[in-house]
């Protein structure tokens, strides 16, 4: 009798587990290379714009990588696998490009094509739009990728070299977005930018959400403070499953030779702060990215790394797949 109470205890404990994987369907930070056979989201990049290491960095953080460097280490970005309609997308044009569109490549092994469907880009800082140079007659001389952009991202790369000879070579075709239009890329997927506050000296800044069949995503690679966007966070990640938001600084004491209001992030102890009084459902849609070279939480050895996942959110990591 005994035997028969455990059985059916194990046969509980198991049904549970798996449907806390259903709710929460993500395949965390591996190399596999298991192609998508829905619409799915990959991590393709963590990083700050400058990568780490970083050019210059004499602390900690950076010596052994000059060495040996950490092939996970690379700048911010994301795809999307839509294996139903045979289409794959890039979420910003860094300058691990090369690597990335070859990731995507293998977790969309229906494409016929060695370059995305389309590239979507945030803004005109250089880790979001200068691996476009990978797209011109110096090296893979593409044929018209579509590129997303905004108004004034847009205008920037048709008036300012060397941008502008993609264009005029028909490298990239550009397609203007419009503050919260959507972009319906299938009938499985569809894109909608919005705006949000950052430095915006040559383009504006978008994030983006990312409707698949199922489930949706939001995307926020760069802003400002939140108290600085006229739309609430909070409200904005109540209407997704999954959250991809700034994390650049994880606090303060990183940036001790540079006057902190000049580079404005939404500090990872804010953003806890921030979310604290949410239900543990919401915090587990948070996930974390674009991590300056000197975040303590790149390495999940660190204290800080700890506290993050023990307040209930995530740290993104390079390969992380979940389906939409």
């Amino acid at each position: 009798m005994k035997s028969i109470t455990f059985l059916m205890l194990l046969i509980v404990i198991a049904s549970c587990s798996n449907k806390a994987n259903e709710k929460h369907n993500v395949t965390s930070g591996t190399d596999s290379t298991k192609p998508s056979t829905g619409v799915s989201l990959i991590v393709l990049g963590t990083i700050q714009d400058a990568g780490s290491p970083q050019i210059g960095c004499k602390k900690d953080c950076c010596k052994e990588l000059f060495t040996n460097p950490d092939k996970n280490r690379r700048v911010v970005s994301l795809g999307i696998i839509d294996a139903l309609n045979k289409k794959n997308y890039l979420f910003e044009a860094t300058p691990d490009l090369t690597l990335q569109t070859k990731t995507l490549k293998k977790y969309s092994p229906f494409s016929k094509n060695e370059t995305p469907d389309g590239i979507f880009l945030t803004h005109a800082h250089i880790g979001h739009y200068t691996g476009l140079m990978y797209l011109g007659k110096e090296a893979m001389n593409a044929d018209s990728i579509p590129v997303y952009t905004m108004p004034r991202m847009k205008a920037f790369l048709e008036q300012n070299g060397p941008w502008s000879q993609l264009v005029n070579n028909k490298n990239i075709a550009l397609q203007e977005l419009q503050d919260g239009k959507e972009v319906q890329l299938s009938k499985d997927l569809m894109v909608v930018p919005f705006t949000v506050p950052h430095r915006d000296e040559f383009s504006e800044t978008v994030g983006y959400k990312i409707l698949g069949p199922n489930k949706s995503a939001l995307f926020i690679p760069d802003i400002d403070k939140w108290e600085k966007w006229e739309t609430n966070i909070i409200d904005a990640i109540a209407k997704v499953n999954y959250a991809f938001v700034d994390a650049t600084f994880y606090d303060a004491a990183e940036i001790n030779n540079r006057d902190i209001s000049s580079i404005p992030h939404p500090f990872i102890i804010e953003s806890m702060n921030k979310f604290k009084e949410l239900p543990a459902v919401e915090k587990k849609k948070i996930y974390f990215i674009h991590f300056n070279h000197t975040n303590p939480v790149i390495n999940k050895n660190t204290e800080q790394y700890r506290q993050v996942i023990k307040n209930g959110f995530n740290v993104a990591s390079i390969n992380d797949l979940i389906d939409l």
